[in-house]
């Protein structure tokens, strides 16, 4: 069951990597087809912040694809060098550490969200963009990344619990190992 889980939130992710791929793609595009028409003297203006909003809506969205490939950065200098048991308590206490940080940080994004929506706030730039037109697909991304940092603990726990433990590694652990193990 929760290799089932665990294979449809990478499935889902991997669907929103190739929106989120197009949507820098495009992103891309524009500045360079803005880039083109300064050699005309014409430009659209304001790329740069686009390219700044673009950046920040699929970072928030793409860590999720991320963490369910095995693609965030891990130190292991010590976890290579113990029992499968150990290793896979370690990185049960990893994703723990992950979900409780990233639900902070998604809890943390909400008061930006409510003042820009109280205030009506808009960029200080060109373009006057209404901040929460930004923020809440920004929000969004951030709580997204939290709910699927916890269904992964939570189906790793359900992994760990039924002795399946080189599947906890191949679910929650690094490349390296889970690469090794195949």
């Amino acid at each position: 069951m929760a290799a089932a889980v665990l294979g449809a939130l990478r499935r889902l992710n991997y669907r929103l990597a190739i929106v989120i791929g197009i949507a820098l793609l495009g992103c891309a595009a524009f500045v360079l087809l803005d880039i083109v028409l300064r050699q005309f003297n014409a430009s659209f203006g304001g790329t740069d912040e686009i390219s700044g909003y673009a950046m920040a809506i699929t970072s928030a969205w793409g860590m999720s694809y991320a963490l369910l490939e095995l693609g965030h950065v891990r130190i292991d200098l010590l976890r290579s060098r113990l029992v499968t048991r150990s290793r896979v308590l370690i990185d049960l206490v990893s994703m723990l550490v992950v979900a409780l940080m990233v639900t902070v940080i998604a809890f943390q994004c909400w008061p930006v969200l409510e003042k820009s929506l109280t205030n009506n706030s808009r960029a200080n730039t060109v373009l006057e963009t209404p901040l929460w037109m930004v923020q809440l697909p920004w929000l969004a991304g951030w709580v997204w990344f939290a709910l699927m940092a916890w269904l992964s603990l939570m189906a790793a726990l359900w992994l760990f619990l039924h002795g399946q433990f080189d599947d906890v590694e191949q679910s929650i652990g690094t490349v390296a190992e889970t690469k090794a193990l195949s």
